[in-house]
């Protein structure tokens, strides 16, 4: 059963932890043009320096779920954080070496991986159910959260401070959230004791795992997409429409800014009693449309509607696939492995997303080829939304 309060500290630790991951990885592309220019890595080894996050992602969620909800997650969370530090100590050593930098990205996606999941775990099991809708809007604004504070840290780094200072405040965070981990050690769940995982959670049904499988895909789609849009965005604004290196940083921040508002909107909107399905639909049909739209829009008021437009639905997609193990198990339940089951088709499409924006750009010598290859693949997840709410407005059983 839900708490009849809801806990903000435990609220707070749950975007806390997954906010920093969603940091960890975005760290990236704000500097992403400096690197290439003074290091020279190839743009398709570049894409897999978002792309590996993902990678150690699909190979260790559904076990990581598992694991989280068994154990609970202090213990993994602490591990994480710990690699996470060494994964950041590697791209400071040996910036020249793209294969270094590679394998530290590495590292620290896998430690994404556990705060990916422990985040929103501890997020759903703090909230009352009233107000389980808004803390799932607040739970899908970690990533936008992340890329803000990147994107502001950037700033002094492009500023004559050095990329470095990215990297060195992540190793920093890692430490500071390994103390608040160990202060609450005590109060975090304890998960399920072998012997009594049957009678504490009566388990996914099949109904519910094809639910959450759509909803992978959902997952799946949109970060395909998401990612390879903000991996490149800055590269973009520099080579297309002659942005300053600075200037690009700006422009890469307004949708996160707008994304991190419908976060929250999307939020209130399900709280009204809009049905998941039917939101989750419309909002990948915006970003879709957005795709095919691409060839139209310039560096003029098109580009700011495209942009805006791209925000909102870029911020309620994931408001609506973080509510959907609550819709679909029912609030109350560790919802940690529907979790790890659906961050298995988001790591699918945050792998592929980059690396393909990056090959079709080599491929074609242009970016002409993104707009409808991503269009057609957005829309694929729309009408994969569409199944789910048809499927949702099923009774049970």
């Amino acid at each position: 059963m839900p708490p009849t309060k809801t806990n903000l500290a435990g609220v707070a630790f749950g975007i806390a932890l997954s906010s920093f991951g969603a940091y960890q990885m975005f760290k990236l592309p704000p500097v992403l043009p400096l690197l290439l220019d003074t290091y020279g890595y190839d743009r398709t080894l570049a894409g897999g320096f978002m792309s590996i996050y993902a990678l150690a992602g699909l190979l260790l969620s559904i076990y990581l779920g598992r694991m989280i909800a068994r154990q609970g997650p202090a213990m993994p969370v602490l591990g994480a954080l710990g690699v996470m530090i060494l994964g950041n100590l590697l791209g400071l050593v040996a910036p020249e070496n793209g294969i270094v930098v590679l394998a530290g990205r590495g590292l620290e996606g896998i430690a994404f991986a556990v705060l990916a999941i422990a985040g929103p775990t501890l997020t759903n099991l703090a909230a009352s159910a009233r107000a389980l809708p808004i803390v799932m809007g607040l739970t899908a604004a970690w990533i936008p959260i992340g890329q803000i504070t990147a994107t502001l840290l950037a700033q002094p780094a492009l500023g004559g401070w050095g990329w470095q200072v990215l990297w060195i405040a992540g190793a920093l965070g890692c430490v500071l959230l390994a103390g608040w981990t160990f202060g609450r050690r005590g109060i975090l769940p304890q998960g399920h004791k072998p012997g009594a995982a049957a009678s504490e959670d009566p388990g996914i049904t099949p109904r519910e795992r094809f639910l959450l499988l759509l909803g992978g895909f959902g997952f799946l789609v949109f970060s395909g997409q998401y990612f390879a849009y903000m991996t490149w965005m800055p590269q973009y604004l520099v080579e297309v429409h002659g942005f300053s290196l600075d200037g690009a940083v700006w422009g890469y921040l307004l949708p996160v800014v707008v994304l991190m508002c419908f976060n929250l909107i999307g939020g209130r909107i399900l709280q009204l009693g809009i049905p998941v399905g039917a939101l989750l639909t419309g909002s990948l049909a915006l970003q879709a449309a957005i795709w095919w739209l691409l060839p139209w829009t310039g560096s003029d008021w098109t580009g700011i509607v495209s942009v805006v437009a791209y925000g909102i639905g870029g911020g309620i997609t994931p408001t609506c696939l973080f509510a959907l193990p609550s819709t679909v198990l029912g609030a109350g339940r560790n919802a940690a492995a529907a979790y790890g089951l659906m961050m298995t088709g988001r790591n699918i499409g945050v792998f592929l997303g980059p690396i393909l924006l990056a090959w079709l750009f080599e491929f074609s010598g242009g970016w002409d080829l993104s707009a409808p290859i991503f269009g057609a693949f957005t829309t694929s997840g729309a009408l994969g939304a569409l199944w789910l709410w048809i499927l949702l407005r099923r009774p049970r059983g």
